[in-house]
């Protein structure tokens, strides 16, 4: 990865997303010494402009940044750096530098989850559920789809909105795991149902 130092004296903006959620956390300045340490700790590393040193966030508070993706914009000299955060991000203690909430869940959360299952079916670590489930085939893979989705029938026709909310998450969860052992992602999905809808 060329990235251009040279544009800004030797500095280039680093955006930091939150991996799960979406949410930008907070912008910082990197040298090429920051960078390269960011790349073979794992932790996003800054170089601070006031204390004219490298800074690792967290190091201080313990609310690191643990890199996931580190990505280049067109013009190499800007960075997008997807990060899962230990704690609150700001030094004021606000989940974001830009005062927004920083919640997970919901459709983002679900996106996240299935790059994640991704990575685990390039991976295979052993002791995860996930590749004991690679490992098992798809046709064993597509039978636990199947009993998830009659659990999610049970429970739908109860009143307890937990164990019904439990059990769809599960069959999403399954339904991931099939999608990527067969090489597909939710947006094909999504695709699809965009092609059929009519207002």
């Amino acid at each position: 990865m060329d990235l251009d130092f040279n544009k800004a004296g030797g500095l280039i903006p680093a955006v930091i997303q939150d991996a799960a959620t979406g949410k930008v956390l907070m912008v910082g300045f990197m040298n090429e010494e920051a960078y390269q340490k960011t790349l073979d700790s794992r932790l996003v590393t800054f170089f601070s402009r006031t204390r004219q040193r490298l800074w690792t966030k967290g190091e201080e508070s313990g609310n690191c940044l643990d890199v996931v993706d580190i990505l280049i914009d067109c013009d190499k000299d800007t960075l997008l750096i997807k990060a899962n955060p230990r704690g609150p991000t700001c030094h004021t203690g606000a989940d974001t530098c830009f005062g927004e909430t920083n919640k997970s869940g919901g459709v983002p959360f679900i996106e996240y989850l299935q790059d994640f299952i991704f990575r685990r079916k390039k991976e295979m670590p052993e002791g995860s559920y996930t590749t004991k489930l690679f490992k098992s085939g798809i046709n064993k893979i597509a039978q636990k789809v199947g009993e998830e989705a009659v659990e999610v029938v049970i429970e739908a026709k109860d009143n307890d909105d937990n164990l019904f909310l439990n059990e769809a998450a599960d069959l999403i969860y399954h339904l991931l795991v099939l999608l990527a052992a067969r090489d597909k992602h939710l947006s094909d999905v999504g695709t699809l149902l965009q092609e059929r809808h009519k207002e």
